[in-house]
């Protein structure tokens, strides 16, 4: 059975708030409460980890764990609570939209050999590289471009060797999909519904509980 691991650490200081992100109130309920939610209701997922700030509770259905100073720390808190399991499955909890849907899908991305399987979106628009004084030194083929987003799924072997680094690594990274190619992992997208987004502005939080409000994906 999979286990997954919930990110909800972060500050969230582009949304403002007096509390952490994950833990603002979403729609009547904490934002972290909406994704833990969506993996309970996945028959896959045989437990349920939450890496969160200092002093704050797990939703029901979910032990937590104290997150790490980086984002692949507190995965790796997280991953070391969890217990026995494979695959294991990472989202952030701030894609409070994500369904048991979108689980099984991303669950199904390893069946064929891969080491990880994540959510992601192609690009639609154009991307340029630029030089440190703005001045564009190419163009890139959007057409092999995709923007990643969770959940992500990996064997639970490829992310424990992925996440076995110093800290200054894992602060670099981004999103443990980078961890686990840059130790010679395969990765394999799946495409991801539009209205997996990600809350990072005030504007994104209005957007999820209109979502909510009107049932988006539940």
């Amino acid at each position: 059975m999979a286990v997954a691991l919930v990110v909800a650490a972060g500050r969230g200081k582009r949304l403002g708030g007096d509390r952490p992100k994950a833990l603002l109130t979403l729609a009547g309920r904490p934002m972290v409460d909406w994704s833990v939610r969506a993996l309970s209701e996945s028959p896959a997922i045989e437990r349920i980890v939450v890496a969160l700030p200092p002093g704050a509770e797990a939703p029901a259905g979910a032990t937590g764990v104290a997150g790490g100073p980086s984002r692949s720390a507190s995965v790796r808190a997280a991953l070391g609570a969890v217990g026995p399991g494979d695959p294991v499955l990472v989202h952030d909890a701030a894609r409070p939209l994500l369904t048991a849907e979108l689980v099984a899908r991303v669950l199904e991305g390893l069946s064929d050999g891969a080491d990880g399987a994540i959510a992601a979106a192609p690009v639609t628009d154009t991307i340029k590289q630029v030089d440190a004084e703005g001045r564009v030194t190419g163009t890139l083929e959007r057409e092999r471009l995709w923007a990643v987003q969770t959940p992500q799924a990996f064997r639970r072997h490829a992310l424990e060797r992925a996440l076995d680094v110093d800290p200054r690594t894992l602060a670099a990274a981004t999103d443990d999909a980078w961890l686990v190619e840059r130790s010679g992992g395969v990765v394999r997208v799946v495409p991801a519904p539009p209205g997996n987004l990600k809350v990072t502005e005030l504007d994104d939080l209005v957007r999820a509980e209109a979502a909510l409000a009107g049932g988006a994906g539940r």
